[in-house]
């Protein structure tokens, strides 16, 4: 008989939006008498997993939030969680252990579990086993050493006879210390006042290494900058030399948990380049990450994580990062026999858009906005009717500027931008407190309209949430949506693909392009995420400069032209992958890598 557990997501779950406890009236098994779903002690639902039956699937239907889960577990899956939030709560069943001398990658959705386990690994979360309370962190466990080993020989018990149990076994005899980058570094500055050099000196006392380390990464100049006065970029490159230079002499092991969100493409190069030199025969590396390329960039091998969002996760055993990524795509794992997606994701080929007989949509002439010390400039240009325009560039060369002026927020100082056309707009960055208390329903109030748009995005769930009650991922999907329910000639979309994990990025990506081809209307996308650009796109902008001190706009040009010009100045080559039809780079000074060099032919054709 196949196991199953009951799961309610706390952050979900909204008693007053459904009416008071719509789960405690509908349920089969409370109207028979049986305390199923009650009140629990945090004033949100809980539901009792003993008395728990197939009947309750109408309840979990009826939750207008999705915030119920009855979940079968694969049936080979026989041992206790690893760790589980609460009663009713997440399960966590296996972990990712690194392999040394290799950069070990960790690939799911969200709501999946990598951040918990990475979290055990690095020793910040004290597993509980599944066991009722919650777990104990490190931090509270300090000075109680028998009870902190404690979890950790239950761990070596419960992986007996597998490379888990070396692992744990040398963390706990001291042989191994784990080093963490954790996912949200935006809440750094809430932790920390003073500058970027006297966080890296709390870390590590020695000053050559930290400049070493900044400069490798690029962040010199910022050392004497108040951390929360640094750009998103910049503190993400700051976390990742700190958890580098922390016990810098004797960490083996580097956790970094999303490492490149905030970076643009140079910089996402820049620093997968740096975090593969520190995989070595004596340590080991471990990266989440959700940016397909970078992690095919970054990665010797990748542990999947599937199961269900928001209720339980596995983590795969480790295969070849080739090989993982079009597992991954493909949705079913042959090793384990389990299909953990109903559809396979697919690249289709698609030679670059000849683009013969364009009318223009909006046009422009020569024009510069100074915005303090830096300067943004752009030569004539249009954007064409009907068509998908892609921006690539690194941060601070002007790319929002441009974006903002042709939505109209800001005027050119010299020339002028714009047309008399109708435009919707997804600004880069995305704030819940102007409108907090207000229901998502009544800001997507034309979107609720549109059903592929709402089941594409799966917004349904989110309807009755208010705006501050969102997740960044969250937030980020209802203002796609509201964007792109807008009846418009223009959509402008900074960012799309910020906060969300690979399946939200291609369904995004794939909803924008058939939208924009099935209703002819013109697309502008600003974005890091290189596969996403490569998809959706028809023509391309590229932006160059100085950041920060200049920014110049050019284009747009043909894929071919554009993809050539921006690969060209990152000094890398894409090909396809023969299987998946996904872009891959090559690696640097290979056979093909070289020979598309001396072609002058960074981008496939």
């Amino acid at each position: 008989m196949a196991r199953r557990i009951a799961v309610i997501e706390k952050d979900k779950c909204n008693p007053q939006g459904c009416g008071g406890y719509l789960c405690i009236r509908v349920s089969p098994g409370n109207r028979m008498g049986n305390e199923v779903f009650v009140i629990g002690p945090d004033g949100k639902a809980q539901v009792n997993e003993e008395v728990c039956t197939d009947a309750e699937s109408i309840t979990v239907k009826k939750c207008p939030f999705g915030a119920i889960h009855m979940v079968k577990l694969p049936e080979k899956l026989t041992e206790k969680p690893v760790h589980r939030f609460g009663i009713d709560g997440f399960s966590l069943f296996s972990l990712a252990v690194p392999l040394f001398g290799q950069v070990n990658g960790i690939l799911g959705i969200n709501g999946i579990g990598k951040s918990t386990a990475v979290k055990i690994i690095a020793q910040m979360v004290m597993p509980n086993f599944g066991i009722k309370e919650a777990a104990a962190t490190a931090t509270e466990a300090k000075g109680k050493k028998e009870e902190e080993k404690e979890p950790i020989n239950k761990l070596i018990k419960m992986f007996k006879g597998s490379e888990a149990q070396v692992f744990f076994e040398k963390v706990r005899d001291g042989k191994i210390r784990v080093s963490m980058k954790p996912q949200a570094v935006d809440a750094i500055p809430k932790t920390f006042k003073g500058t970027a050099q006297q966080l890296l000196h709390k870390v590590c006392s020695d000053s050559k290494k930290i400049a070493a380390v900044a400069e490798e990464l690029g962040i010199g100049n910022v050392l004497e900058t108040e951390i929360g006065q640094v750009s998103g970029g910049e503190l993400q490159r700051i976390a990742i030399a700190a958890a580098v230079l922390k016990d810098s002499q004797s960490s083996n092991v580097f956790v970094f948990d999303e490492p490149t969100s905030y970076l643009d493409i140079k910089q996402r190069i820049k620093a997968s380049q740096y975090i593969r030199k520190l995989a070595k025969p004596e340590t080991a590396v471990v990266a989440v990450e959700h940016d397909l390329i970078v992690m095919d960039y970054l990665a010797d091998s990748v542990h999947i994580m599937y199961g269900e969002a928001g209720a339980y996760g596995i983590a795969s055993k480790p295969r070849p990062t080739r090989t993982a990524i079009n597992t991954y795509l493909e949705g079913y794992l042959k090793e384990e026999n389990m299909r953990f997606r109903q559809h396979e994701i697919r690249f289709e080929t698609k030679p670059p858009k000849k683009v013969i007989g364009k009318e223009g949509l909006v046009k422009w002439g020569d024009f510069s906005k100074k915005l303090g010390k830096f300067r943004f400039t752009a030569a004539a240009g249009e954007l064409p009717k009907k068509h998908v325009i892609g921006v690539l560039g690194e941060n601070g060369l002007g790319k929002t500027t441009f974006v903002r002026m042709l939505a109209g927020e800001i005027k050119p100082d010299v020339g002028s931008i714009g047309a008399s056309v109708r435009i919707s707009y997804k600004p880069q960055y995305i704030h819940a407190t102007e409108k907090a208390d207000e229901q998502v329903t009544n800001i997507l109030a034309k979107a609720q309209n549109d059903a592929q748009l709402m089941a594409r995005l799966e917004i349904e769930p989110l309807l009755l949430k208010k705006v501050s009650e969102l997740s960044g991922g969250e937030l980020q999907r209802v203002m796609i949506a509201k964007c792109l329910a807008e009846d418009a000639d223009l959509y402008l979309l900074d960012e799309p693909a910020a906060y969300l994990d690979v399946e939200q990025r291609i369904a995004v990506s794939k909803l924008l392009r058939e939208r924009m081809d099935v209703h002819g209307k013109t697309a502008l996308v600003v974005d890091h995420d290189l596969l996403l650009v490569d998809y959706i796109s028809d023509m391309l902008m590229v932006f160059e400069g100085e950041p920060a001190i200049k920014g110049e706009a050019k284009g747009p040009f043909s894929m071919e032209d554009g993809m050539n010009s921006f690969l060209r100045s990152l000094n890398i080559t894409l090909r396809r992958d023969k299987d998946s039809n996904r872009p891959r780079i090559n690696s640097p000074e290979s056979r093909l890598d070289r020979e598309q060099k001396a072609q002058g032919r960074f981008y496939y054709s």
